[in-house]
């Protein structure tokens, strides 16, 4: 009876000790599992639906590594891919806080012109999206069958706008609308261009006289850039009645106007040549008719131009050429009325190729510097584009009333790159919090005055922080406020508490006077008004 008591003992104790060991074995009811191993080599073999992933509820052992597999897929085992999908990025608080002042001034300025403000879902139907967009419709984020829907992510918010003015039956709206868009595009990160992206936009929507509104259009592009300051820019504008005209008198059958749209509308991206090369061998125009196209699309000026085409023999016998020409110099009068017609360049060339627009269309571009090795600037990039589209609202309308339209959009993102760019080169920290005082302590046990001083300031509608330790070292809250931009600091002391006051300290000049603690709230707002 000794002998098996001591037998058992024994291996009782052998079992802890390999349990306790590294590489010891976990218990699973009556089955044993190596702790450094517990998706296989059981002792014995498991029931069906064990708690091992290589033994399926059949019964049937799993192939070799098909264990690894599962748990690795149900968050065990091998980690997944720490990075974000192509074309996208994270924003970190310094990005965030960049973009959002950008973002503050672009409002400011659609707010000044009198717009409102709406939203629209990120998903729309598919049949709403699709064939609005010319060639660019293949990069459009279509989903899988929703329940009985087909349905594809926003590619841009303008044809939302559209579909929201038809579907509620506004015909007289000017809006703005800053949203994230998605575009299966491949992406340029380092020119700012993403697969997920923001987009600003500003329409006017309704029967106005010609021009006006195209006119204020073009201003607030015209402002938004100067605000920004972001170097020499100029605006292009072009009508796409022009454009057909050009497409006629040059012989391209009409059903071909739109794919011939689309290629030269890459002349900003390809050299004349590639183009015409493109005409030719993949759109199958003839060498004659693309050659006379060239001799318009690389002309650009301004008035004197649209009075030299206005003369124009073959144009001048064409309707579309002749209204958007009209158009066209209407607009240059008002432009100069507004004082910025030496930024505005009426270019041929232009073309955006999306399928809405009807009229008048206009892009913006940054210039680098002119310097010795360069005759004039060079366009280093799109920051802003848009136009008129009078038929799109009808398109989705039941009885096919039109709504007339157009709008801007600033390329946001490209313009946050830029601006990201130059405060990494100039080394400017960027805030990313709004906080205006760190309260302080510079002894101990002195946390309870801390909370009800920081209460206080709360409750007063100032933007407060503190460090959450029972007792900093004072200069580790100094310090926290020189790193993150915060301007003043409020200590409360001892003696600070005894004399009913509290000690205000300027971050940036470190000087420090006592206030009357009534009298604080006051003397803090006294000092952050701009």
């Amino acid at each position: 009876m000794l002998r098996v008591r001591a037998t058992r003992e024994r291996k009782l104790s052998r079992e802890r000790r390999e349990a306790a060991a590294p590489g010891g074995h976990v218990e699973f009811g009556r089955f044993r599992v190596p702790r450094d191993r517990p998706c296989c080599g059981w002792v014995s073999s498991p029931p069906p639906g064990a708690c091992c992933p290589r033994v399926p509820a059949s019964g049937r052992r799993a192939p070799l590594g098909a264990g690894r597999a599962a748990a690795g897929s149900s968050g065990g085992g091998r980690s997944p891919a720490l990075k974000t999908p192509k074309g996208t990025r994270d924003h970190p608080p310094a990005h965030v806080a960049l973009r959002d002042r950008l973002l503050a001034a672009v409002v400011t300025c659609f707010k000044r012109h009198g717009a409102a403000a709406i939203d629209t879902p990120v998903l729309e139907l598919r049949e709403t999206l699709t064939g609005k967009y010319g060639e660019d419709t293949k990069l459009i984020y279509e989903l899988q069958d929703q329940g009985g829907e087909l349905l594809a992510l926003r590619y841009d918010l303008t044809v939302p706008f559209a579909r929201y003015l038809a579907m509620n039956k506004i015909t007289n709206m000017k809006r703005y609308h800053i949203a994230k868009v998605y575009r299966r595009d491949n992406p340029a990160t380092t020119r700012g261009r993403y697969r997920e992206f923001y987009q600003c936009d500003f329409d006017i929507a309704g029967q106005f006289d010609p021009m006006i509104p195209d006119a204020e259009c073009l201003k607030i592009v015209h402002e938004i850039l100067s605000d920004l300051q972001l170097g020499d820019f100029i605006i292009k504008v072009n009508d796409r009645r022009i454009l057909n005209g050009v497409f006629a008198v040059c012989g391209i059958p009409e059903s071909k106007f739109i794919t011939t749209c689309s290629t030269v509308d890459k002349l900003d991206k390809m050299p004349w040549e590639e183009v015409r090369s493109e005409m030719v061998g993949e759109k199958g125009l003839s060498p004659e008719a693309v050659d006379h196209i060239g001799e318009y699309v690389q002309l650009h000026g301004g008035l004197d131009l649209i009075e030299q085409l206005l003369q124009d023999p073959k144009l001048s016998q064409n309707k579309l050429a002749k209204e958007g020409l009209g158009d066209m110099k209407l607009l240059f009068e008002y432009l100069t009325l507004f004082g910025i017609t030496g930024k505005i360049s009426f270019d041929l060339s232009l073309a955006r190729g999306l399928d809405y627009y009807t009229g008048v269309i206009f892009e913006a571009v940054l210039l680098q510097p002119e310097n010795d090795h360069v005759e004039e600037p060079v366009s280093v990039g799109s920051v802003a584009g848009g136009g008129r589209y009078d038929g799109l609202v009808g398109m989705f309308d039941p009885k096919g009333r039109k709504v007339p339209c157009v709008g801007v959009s600033i390329g946001i993102e490209r313009i946050f790159s830029i601006l990201e760019q130059r405060v990494k080169a100039s080394g400017e920290k960027v805030r990313t919090t709004e906080t205006q005082v760190l309260v302080a302590t510079p002894q101990k046990h002195l946390l309870a005055a801390r909370l009800k001083l920081i209460s206080e300031l709360w409750d007063a509608g100032i933007k407060a922080e503190m460090l959450y330790k029972k007792d900093p070292k004072l200069l580790k809250q100094l310090q926290y406020c020189e790193d993150t931009g915060i301007p003043l600091a409020a200590i409360i002391g001892e003696q600070e508490l005894t004399d009913g006051v509290v000690k205000l300290r300027d971050v940036a000049i470190r000087e420090e006077v006592d206030i009357p603690r009534e009298k604080l709230v006051d003397e803090i707002r006294r000092r952050l008004e701009p």
